[in-house]
């Protein structure tokens, strides 16, 4: 009987949902406008500095009720126009999010390019103000740009969009986690913490199970964690160590990934991913590994605390001068000038 009234409800939620997106657009549309037309006061030394605070208390004073223009959030708007009014893309994205996913955004990004991913997650994760406020502080922009540059040759010349999707090092702050700890601890944390794993991993995967059973000729084996993911519309197998990466460590994985896609992969399915979850890893020793790999893998790293970003904006500099050194596009170029902001 109920049920038959389960579409009002629905046509009520969505009615008010599409009416907080109106409200929220108009209210950014504001502060972008105000933001506009202090900058030109000031740009056009029609207005000194010292205006904006006269600005704020009559505001205070003539409309008391209107909460949210002290002189410091109309300094706020300034930047806020001024940060993005060469880019036509990303002022009609912005207007998709609250001003403060906005206000975190551009107060915290050191790029247009930085910018331009964060506004895009907050789109597609739809993250709380206090999840993206995590990922800013977790480097999450630089983890991907390296996780980006480190994808296997194979996973590069695939047909699919995997840019984006993979990081070079996750973040389990999360745990708890003793040290030293295993990987039966690792995995038991993870299993208990879902939500919070994939909030690191992104809202694309979708949980499968751990310890995930094949079969192949005599043999059992068991998958430590299996997931779905919905915009690559192939199955990822995560594979946990505990230790440093050690190139032996590949061959299991790239078993388990012949296995998933004699046996599991539906016909309609991409070849599954593989990524092998390090607690650390060298480099160049994952460079020589993966040099002949004809699997689509990765080696990441996980961490058990909040990483340096100083150290990650380092390393995402390093990789920005390595392309240019190289002799990188015109394209490039231009993302190593906007990214020189670092």
């Amino acid at each position: 009987m109920r049920n038959r009234f389960k579409e009002v409800i629905r046509l009520i939620k969505q009615s008010r949902a599409n009416a907080i997106k109106s409200i929220n657009a108009e209210l950014i549309h504001l502060y972008w406008n105000i933001g506009e037309h202090i900058s030109l006061k000031i740009q056009h030394a029609e207005w000194g500095d010292g205006v904006v605070a006269e600005l704020a208390d009559f505001i205070r004073r003539k409309e008391p009720d209107l909460k949210g223009f002290s002189d410091k959030n109309l300094w706020r708007m300034k930047k806020f126009y001024e940060t993005y009014k060469d880019s036509p893309k990303l002022s009609t994205l912005l207007r998709e999010i609250s001003w403060s996913h906005n206000l975190a955004i551009f107060s915290r990004s050191r790029s247009g390019q930085e910018r331009e991913f964060y506004l895009n997650r907050c789109k597609q994760e739809n993250y709380s103000v206090r999840e993206l406020d995590r990922q800013i502080s977790a480097g999450l922009f630089e983890r991907t740009m390296l996780g980006n540059s480190k994808l296997s040759a194979v996973m590069r010349e695939s047909q699919v969009d995997l840019s984006n999707a993979f990081k070079d090092s996750y973040v389990f702050e999360f745990l708890n986690l003793p040290e030293p700890h295993d990987e039966r601890a690792l995995q038991r944390g993870l299993t208990q913490q879902m939500k919070q794993f994939v909030l690191e991993l992104g809202k694309d995967f979708l949980f499968i199970g751990e310890g995930f059973k094949l079969q192949v000729g005599g043999s059992d084996f068991y998958l430590d964690l299996l997931f779905f993911h919905r915009g690559l519309q192939c199955l990822v197998v995560f594979e946990l160590k505990a230790d440093k990466f050690r190139p032996d460590h590949l061959g299991q994985l790239n078993f388990y990934l012949e296995a998933l896609d004699r046996d599991v992969k539906k016909d309609n399915e991409n070849p599954s991913i593989g990524v092998l979850l390090c607690r650390d890893k060298d480099s160049e020793v994952v460079q020589y590994a993966m040099s002949r790999s004809l699997s689509p893998t990765m080696v990441a790293e996980y961490k058990t605390k909040l990483p340096d970003k100083r150290v990650l904006r380092k390393k995402f500099r390093e990789l920005i001068s390595g392309k240019s050194n190289a002799g990188s596009d015109e394209k490039n170029n231009r993302r190593e000038a906007e990214d020189a902001e670092f």
